[in-house]
This record gives structure tokens, C-alpha cells and sequence, in this order.
């Protein structure tokens, strides 16, 4: 998180204006003050929104008590021996004691209705904690992997080795797109009306989560690793009480970015950009062949298609000037796919994009403690110190160089792959040392450079680079550890050719049956991402995931494209132009106003209209818009199973998109 931002709020929060749940808003009063709490022996209790927070100082074991007289469990005692607490004190940052045998020193606080817990320790080490999901009324796990997902604790998918989570660790920022986890205790769920907690680890690097199944249920135990090299000292975990609503953890985390100055807005980028207003309404394609010519994107104009991303690679016949030219005559915004962390030999470089000037390769080569080069991607190179760029790039300017020239041909958009997702290094190279916070640091600054004259994009957005992307493309995705190993699997998803059409992108692909329930369930899938972040950034699918790559997930994947109002992605060449094209055309279409009436609107409601969670509905804004999606196989109130309603607050009758009819 960008602490140079970091300010604090006092008095009532502001996510009762900006997110209402269900029947019980998760806005509530700020507390403070450290003095409201009490101390009895070992039992701290502090005011939080919808209640008292009881920490326990021997053990960190947390519970509640909320306003209708439930007792809540936020966190079983932390793994392992604490050792005898010392006395707690009063300070002005809060209420203070200390473990000495484990060298920690801790902090509570109410901070904005949330119940704050900070851990320091003076030596290199870890901690297990919190353990959640230890209530026995607990009913359902949230987890930001991709848009989201909301486990119910006792799912047997979920519980087995089927679902990859039950056994598994999550390194919290680099795996997920969210600092958080929650849990839904009791009834409620969708509906607002029961409880809920939710975690926020805004020192979410060294954090991880650990999910384990415990008598047929699922738990997820938090793990942070102190280390003084990696700057990871601190520690700070946010519980608060939610309604219950499977949303309500990411809502939370909204507030908390609004708070504290890192929420960024779409509609402020437009203003400092125009040419970002050109992503409302547009759906995304990479281009291959034909397709990134003028005559290509001739036929997608006159297909009807008034809004698209356009990008392509940097290889052989990269999109020309009359091309560019075309897409922008026709309304697209179009840019180049690059990449700032590659280098390889220039020699024997296998891609553009990874051969640089001078000694850039080896010498900006990510060290490792023993002095060799992290290997590159695929065993590519290596991988390059965004701080060896930033020390060099006021006198040698490398980056903005290599920027100049990718856009020479006139484009107006810049897809940054990978600096803003959760692979971060640390780097032990001589003159350009760095721990995985200086990491982000650098490539923020690279990316707030690239985001003031052009419209930016990067891949799977982590929420530290929400305020200096336009878009990405990644973090709409689900992925599960078995994605990886099934693109490995090139006879069946793949490969890089022919480079006209590589069938790695093109060639269609069945999901096994466990994959496609862990990814694109939609009883699973709910919008945390786009809870936290809709009026920040556009949020779409991985690139190598297009919208015709998986033909027994396309109704699915369009319904909640049209739920979540974020845009389907695509690959296109000649010949998928001429089959797929009339296709593309007829969802955009439907997609195109509802997304520039509400792109820049904040996602306010999610709810589920039916018990097996088939039927779901959003709403963004203050009614702008209102979206309906029937996931099931018979027909809600109307609505035909495989269908969407979206409803304009001036539209007089829904508008329906079933995507099955639709097509050529």
C-alpha cells in the first residue's frame, strides 16, 4: 500500500453513503479513542461497529459481542507458545503489552469501528494468527481469488482434494487480488440480515493464508513472517463485524481504501485523460494476422462494434500506422503489449520485448542472496530490477525510450504486463538492492509516468495499483492451481503457433469438470474485486482466456460479464472476424451502454434471489443500474434460465441478452 497516502478519518464512516447491503448497511460509527475501551485482567474490550471486541492478551484469542446479544468468534488463540504477556498499557496510539519470550510488542485499537491489532517483533520469525473460522455458526468463506469466490465452510467439493483449497497456503500478496478473507456466521448471506467478519491485512506482504479442513469444515488460519531484510517486521490485521453479506469483507475494504487515500477513481482519470473514457463500453481483443490491419479493423466497424481495447504484440507485422489510424477513426483505443521485466541476451533474445541496449542484461538481472540471476518467466532470461530501471532512467532512459518507440506508430494505450500483479523480487544486485515493498514502489513510479499521457493497463491488478491503471486484464479470472498445468499440456491447450494464429490462444479447450466447477461456478463466484474497486479501474479476464477459448463456459462467462459490468475479452484474426465477429458485435451492443452509464459507478448491491444462488442480481450506483442474471435451468420471474435483464434507472422495460441465441 502506498503509505505516503496514509491519512485517517475520525467520526462516522462513509460506506453507509457509498455500499448498502441488504438490510443492514455496513456503515457505522468510528470509535477512536483508545480510552473507550476497558481492561479487566487480561481482557481488553473495545468498541467496534455493531458491537464490543474482547481480545484476550494472554492468547490473541478475539471475540464479539454484537448489538442483538451474540457472542462471535473472530479468532481461536494464535498457534504456538506466546510466553507470558507483560502488563498492558495505555498510549496515545492505543492500548499496548508485549510477548518477550516471542520478542512482540502489540497494539489494539478501535481505528474507523474496526478493531486494529498491530504486532512488532524484534527479531526474525512468524506468527499463526488469526484463526478464523472456528465459530461453529460459521457458514461460508470469502476469498478474493480473481473476482471472488464464497465457499459454504461444509461444501464437500471444497473440503476434498477436488477443490485444490483444503490443505493449501495462499501468499496473501501475490495470489490473491484482495488483502482480505471473511466469514459469514449463521443466516444472512446474501440477504444482510445475519453476521459476518471480515480481516484486513493491509501488511499483506509476508502474510499468507492456510486453509485446512476440520471435521468436514473449512478453516483458514492467517501466517505472517517477520523478517527485518524484507522490512516485514510489522504486522496489522483489521477485524470488523459485517452483516453477512458474501460482499461485505471487500465493501469493508473499499471504505478502508477511501479512508486512507488509495482509492482511485475512473472518472477523475477521464478527467485527467479523455482518451480513458473510451474504455466505457468497450470489450477487449488482442489482434493476430488480418485483424490488426485497417482492412481488419474495418470489419469490426462495420459489424457495429463502436467500442473496443485493441492490443497486439510486439513480434513480426505489430499493428502499422494506417492500422492504429483505423482503430482510432473508429472509436477504439489501441495499444501495444509490453513488458519491463524480461531481458534476455539481445543476440539470442526470443521476443522484442525482452532484448535491450547496452548491459541492461545481465546487469539489471534480479539477484538472488547468493549472487545468481533469477531466472526468467518460463526459464526465459532473467527477471529485471525495477530499481536498477528507476536508478538509471534519469540519465539513460531506457524505459521511456523503449516506450517512444512502441508507440511511434501513433498508439494511445499501454498494456504493462506483469508489474502490477503480486510477483514481487527481492533483489540483492549490487547498486540496485531491494526489498518486494521497493519493488512495488518502482513500478508505481514507472506506471504513474506511463498512466499521464497514455491509457494503462497491467495484468491482474493487485488494489496497490488500483490508482494508476485504467484497466487490466487478469484479475476477473478465478485461476486455480490446475489452470497452470493444463496450459503446460501443449498438445491439448496449445501452443505458440502458427505465430498468424498461436493455437495457445485459439484453439478451443473443455475445462476438466473439477477446474471448471473451481473457476466458473457461478454458485461460488461473487464480486469482490469489483465491490472494492468497479468505479476505480475496468476489470477483465486473462488475455489467454478469451471469451471463444472456452466454448462450455460462454453463457456463463457473459452472464457475469454482464452482472459484474466489466467487459469480455477476446483473441482475433481474419477467420475468427468472419465466424466469431457477428457474435462479438450483438454482445457489445448490449454491453455497451449499460457499461458507459455505470463504469464509473461504484458496485453498491449483490444479492443471491433464489436458495441454490442460481438467480443473482447487482446494482451500481444509486439505482443507475440494475442487473439480473439467471444462472439456473428453469425460468425466475420471467426470466429465462441462461438470460440477463439489465435495467437502465430510465429504461422502462428491462433489456434480456440470452448469449446462447446470439451469435452468426
Amino acid at each position: 500500500m502506498e503509505s505516503t497516502n496514509m491519512r485517517r478519518r475520525r467520526g462516522t464512516r462513509v460506506l453507509a453513503a457509498s455500499l448498502a447491503l441488504g438490510a443492514t448497511a455496513l456503515g457505522i460509527t468510528g470509535c477512536d479513542s483508545a480510552s473507550a475501551g476497558t481492561v479487566e485482567g487480561r481482557r481488553l474490550e473495545l468498541p467496534v461497529t455493531g458491537g464490543t471486541a474482547v481480545v484476550d492478551t494472554g492468547s490473541l484469542a478475539v471475540t464479539a459481542r454484537t448489538g442483538d446479544g451474540k457472542k462471535l468468534v473472530l479468532s481461536d488463540p494464535a498457534a504456538g507458545q506466546l510466553g507470558e504477556p507483560g502488563p498492558v498499557t495505555r498510549t496515545a496510539a492505543g492500548v499496548r503489552w508485549n510477548y518477550p519470550a516471542k520478542g512482540l510488542s502489540v497494539t489494539a485499537r478501535s481505528d474507523d469501528g474496526r478493531l486494529r491489532i498491530t504486532l512488532r517483533s524484534d527479531r526474525d520469525g512468524s506468527l499463526a494468527w488469526p484463526v478464523t473460522g472456528t465459530d461453529p455458526a460459521a457458514s461460508a468463506v470469502q476469498l478474493p481469488r480473481g473476482e471472488g469466490l464464497d465457499i459454504p465452510v461444509r461444501d464437500a467439493f471444497w473440503n476434498s482434494e477436488k477443490g485444490g483449497l483444503a490443505g493449501s497456503k495462499v501468499d496473501v500478496g501475490a495470489e490473491l487480488s484482495l488483502p482480505l478473507w471473511g466469514y459469514s456466521l449463521g443466516g444472512g448471506g446474501a440477504t444482510g440480515r445475519g453476521h459476518g467478519v471480515s480481516y484486513l491485512t493491509p501488511t499483506d506482504l509476508g502474510t499468507s493464508l492456510r486453509f485446512a479442513s476440520a471435521g468436514g469444515r473449512l478453516r483458514a488460519t492467517a501466517a505472517h513472517a517477520f523478517d527485518a531484510g524484507e522490512g516485514t517486521r510489522t504486522y496489522s490485521v483489521s477485524f470488523s463485524l459485517t452483516d453477512g453479506n458474501p460482499v461485505a469483507p471487500a465493501a469493508d475494504y473499499r471504505s478502508y481504501l477511501a479512508q486512507t487515500g488509495q482509492l482511485g477513481s475512473l472518472r477523475r482519470k477521464i478527467e485527467k485523460n479523455p482518451a480513458n473514457g473510451k474504455l466505457l463500453g468497450a470489450f477487449h481483443a488482442y489482434l493476430w494476422g488480418e485483424a490488426r490491419t485497417a482492412s481488419g479493423v474495418g470489419r469490426l466497424k462495420r459489424l457495429g462494434v463502436d467500442r473496443m481495447w485493441l492490443g497486439y504484440d510486439s513480434g513480426p507485422g505489430a499493428m502499422d500506422a494506417p492500422g492504429v489510424r483505423a482503430a482510432q477513426q473508429a472509436g477504439y483505443l489501441v495499444g501495444p503489449y509490453d513488458s519491463f521485466a524480461n531481458g534476455q541476451d539481445p543476440r539470442t533474445a526470443d521476443s522484442p520485448t525482452s532484448a535491450w541496449p547496452g548491459r541492461v542484461y545481465p546487469d539489471f538481472c534480479v539477484r538472488k542472496a547468493d549472487g545468481t540471476a533469477q531466472t526468467g518467466f518460463g526459464g526465459r532470461g532473467c527477471y529485471l530490477s525495477s530499481r536498477a530501471f528507476e536508478k538509471a532512467e534519469p540519465t539513460k532512459h531506457y524505459l521511456a525510450d523503449r516506450t517512444r518507440s512502441m508507440v511511434a506508430n501513433g498508439a494511445d494505450s499501454y498494456f504493462l504486463d506483469v508489474d502490477a500483479t503480486g510477483e514481487l523480487f527481492r533483489d540483492h544486485g549490487a547498486g540496485h538492492q531491494m526489498t518486494k515493498a521497493g519493488d512495488r514502489e518502482s513500478r508505481l513510479a514507472r506506471m504513474r509516468r506511463l498512466a499521464k499521457g497514455l491509457v494503462l493497463g497491467s495484468e491482474t491488478a493487485q488494489p496497490w495499483a488500483n490508482q494508476v491503471l485504467a484497466f487490466d486484464h487478469g484479475a476477473g479470472t478465478p485461476v486455480a492451481d490446475g489452470l497452470w498445468k493444463l496450459e503446460r499440456d501443449r498438445p491439448t491447450w496449445g501452443g505458440y503457433y502458427p505465430q498468424n494464429a498461436p493455437k495457445a490462444f485459439f484453439k478451443p479447450v473443455r475445462l476438466p469438470a473439477e477446474l471448471a466447477t473451481a473457476m466458473y461456478d457461478p454458485k461460488y463466484r461473487v464480486p469482490l474485486y469489483e465491490t472494492a474497486l468497479h468505479s476505480s479501474l475496468v476489470n477483465a479476464e486473462r488475455w489467454e482466456l478469451s471469451y471463444d477459448k472456452l466454448p462450455a463456459q460462454k453463457t456463463t462467462r457473459a452472464l457475469l460479464a454482464m452482472l459484474y459490468n466489466t467487459p469480455l475479452n477476446f483473441v482475433l484474426d481474419g477467420p475468427t472476424l468472419t465466424k466469431n465477429g457477428p457474435e462479438l458485435a450483438a454482445l457489445q451492443r448490449y454491453f455497451a451502454p449499460l457499461h458507459r452509464a455505470s463504469g464509473t459507478e461504484r458496485m453498491t448491491s449483490f444479492r443471491w434471489l433464489t436458495g441454490d444462488r442460481t438467480v443473482q442480481r447487482t446494482v451500481f450506483g444509486d439505482g443507475t443500474l440494475t442487473v439480473t442474471a439467471n444462472f439456473g435451468n428453469k425460468a425466475h420471474q420471467g426470466l429465462p434460465p441462461g438470460c440477463v435483464d439489465a435495467k437502465l434507472h430510465t429504461d422502462t422495460q428491462p433489456r434480456r441478452l440470452c448469449p446462447a441465441r446470439v451469435g452468426g
